[in-house]
Parts: C-alpha cells; structure tokens; sequence
C-alpha cells in the first residue's frame, strides 16, 4: 500500500501529473460539468 502512495505522490509532482490536476480544476469550475457529475453520481447512489 505504501508503494502504490509513493507511486502517486510521486505522479502528482511530475509534470504529467500537474498537467491533468490542471485540467481537472478547470473541468471543476465549468458549471455544466458539474451538473454533468452530480447526475451521474446521483445516478450511481440509486437517487432519482
């Protein structure tokens, strides 16, 4: 388990890994988006 954390922090410092945390704070802030997300999680939850 240890190794898998290090493998991710490990990614989140490379500059692949800032690129798509990029990437997914802009797709955050697009208010469609998270319209799009909260359907789906709703969805998955068993929520109508």
């Amino acid at each position: 388990m240890t190794a898998l954390l290090t493998r991710i922090k490990r990614f989140a410092h490379s500059p692949q890994g800032r690129s798509a945390a990029a990437s997914v704070r802009r797709a955050a802030a697009d208010p469609r988006r998270r319209t799009q997300v909260q359907r789906l999680l709703s969805k998955l939850r068993g929520h109508r």
